[in-house]
């Protein structure tokens, strides 16, 4: 958890916020317990999940023309799991093994965001070792990333992502996945950019026991 000199206060847990406009993701019916086949899809809402955002960014933070971060984040592919990125449940014969959904592009994305805002980790943040966030969707992540880009009078500029794996193809997911990004960020499709590489079959990428992403953003003052 991130530390008190970074943050006065937690909000009381509750199960809505952001209630003007909540945005949804594609989440795997398996995961809410409904029985059904592994690659079928369920809208859900963000605010069905418990959360405890953050109330203030450090008082440190200094004002720029604008701000840029980086975002990197691995999992390993285990049999047994979804495959979510970016919100959107891709069939596969294996999934991120993770404490949440393991959405490696929303957590790097997430990771850019705080990275370019000068706050901790989202380990630091969201830890691993709050049951809270067992099997939490990543939208949830996402909404308190952009919550504190507002908060800090900064607006997206645009965000470049690659995703890097070996399997499977993401071409004939990539607008979805692409345009699900963009409506968690609300954010215009023409400043979010998503690119997938595979790694050659080398290492554990290339051999298909593991999936990764860099995400680069750049923050503009309002």
């Amino acid at each position: 958890m991130a530390s008190s000199s970074f943050y006065t206060s937690l909000i009381p847990n509750t199960t809505t916020f952001n209630q003007q406009k909540q945005p949804l993701i594609l989440f795997p019916r398996t995961r809410l317990g409904i029985p059904t086949k592994p690659s079928s899809l369920v809208v859900v809402s963000s605010a069905a999940v418990e959360t405890e955002p953050i109330t203030t960014l450090p008082s440190r933070s200094k004002v720029l023309p604008f701000r840029v971060g980086h975002g990197f984040d691995l999992h390993r592919l285990e049999p047994g799991f979804p495959l979510i990125i970016g919100g959107i449940n891709i069939p596969h014969h294996r999934g991120c093994e993770a404490h949440s959904d393991g959405d490696v592009l929303l957590h790097c994305v997430v990771d850019a965001i705080l990275g370019a805002l000068g706050l901790p980790d989202i380990g630091q943040i969201f830890p691993d070792t709050d049951p809270k966030w067992k099997g939490a969707p990543s939208s949830v992540f996402i909404e308190e990333a952009v919550r504190l880009m507002h908060e800090a009078g900064y607006e997206l500029g645009n965000l470049d992502a690659t995703l890097i794996l070996q399997k499977p193809k993401i071409s004939p997911h990539k607008e979805t996945i692409r345009s699900n990004l963009c409506q968690l960020l609300g954010a215009d499709p023409s400043v979010v950019n998503l690119k997938a590489k595979t790694h050659e079959k080398v290492d554990s990428l290339g051999e298909n026991r593991s999936i990764a992403a860099h995400t680069v953003v750049l923050l503009m003052k309002k």
